[in-house]
């Protein structure tokens, strides 16, 4: 077994924005991330730029571009439009070497990512961008809930992969729920109806060392994407042995 892990720098963006100047450099963390190995990047640049901007994913795809067999992945509401200096979703990801976009329904008033799509609602508006994110070189993946209905759509419309929403599995774990058990089994079938319908899977949001080797059994994930609680281990363990720490978890080593 081994599942990609692709560390988002979102959190280290946040800290710099914090102080005038570009410290600490978010490329020059991607790039500490990319020499320990793993096996991308990614970002979500928001309009409001609380975190990533513009400037970071241009800076970002062209470090990527020096480590080969590794992604750049590019997060985000491809329904944003541009706002000052934000050149909007599609504009981004058409103007950097994208790898893989993942299109998630926020907005500015959520602190972060909470929910898939309704693809029932947006299914038929998704389709033409879907298309334009393939014609610019890009994966897609659609950020979803584990509904296994709403999975089905994501094929139907042209998506590549889905990233199943993690959170309420992290939090289900990390409070020791008594739903964890069932909570995990709809996780579980929704990973195998997207690999029916032939759908790539990833999973994003909370994962940590203590959840994620138990997400890491499910069939056929192939990525998880990582920034908040690899941040944090951070700052405890230190970056190099908090990633090693967790690739060995994507390789199914012992920890």
């Amino acid at each position: 077994m081994s599942i990609a892990l692709s560390v988002n720098l979102n959190k280290i963006a946040l800290i710099r924005n914090s102080r005038p100047g570009n410290y600490p450099s978010v490329t020059s963390h991607g790039q500490l991330c990319l020499d320990a190995g793993v096996d991308g990047l990614t970002v979500h640049p928001r309009p409001d730029q609380r975190h990533i901007r513009p400037s970071d994913v241009t800076a970002i795809s062209e470090l990527v571009e020096d480590y080969p067999n590794t992604e750049f992945n590019v997060e985000g509401n491809p329904f944003a439009k541009a706002r000052g200096d934000y050149p909007g979703f599609l504009a981004l990801v058409e103007n950097n070497k994208v790898h893989q976009a993942t299109l998630v329904p926020d907005d500015d008033s959520q602190a972060t990512s909470d929910h898939g799509f309704d693809l029932k609602l947006d299914g038929e508006k998704l389709k033409p961008i879907i298309q334009k994110l393939h014609d610019a070189g890009a994966r897609v993946s659609l950020f979803m809930d584990p509904d296994c209905d709403q999975i089905k759509l994501a094929k139907q419309i042209g998506a590549d992969r889905i990233e199943l929403y993690t959170g309420p599995y992290a939090e289900a774990f990390r409070n020791n729920r008594s739903n964890l058990d069932e909570l995990f089994e709809k996780y579980s079938k929704a990973a195998e109806t997207a690999f029916e319908v032939g759908l790539g899977l990833n999973a994003g949001h909370d994962l940590d060392r203590q959840n994620l080797p138990r997400f890491t059994s499910i069939r056929a994930l192939k990525e998880v994407s990582i920034g908040h609680a690899l941040t944090v281990d951070a700052i405890e363990l230190g970056l190099i042995p908090t990633i090693k720490a967790y690739l060995n978890i994507c390789r199914g080593k012992s920890v």
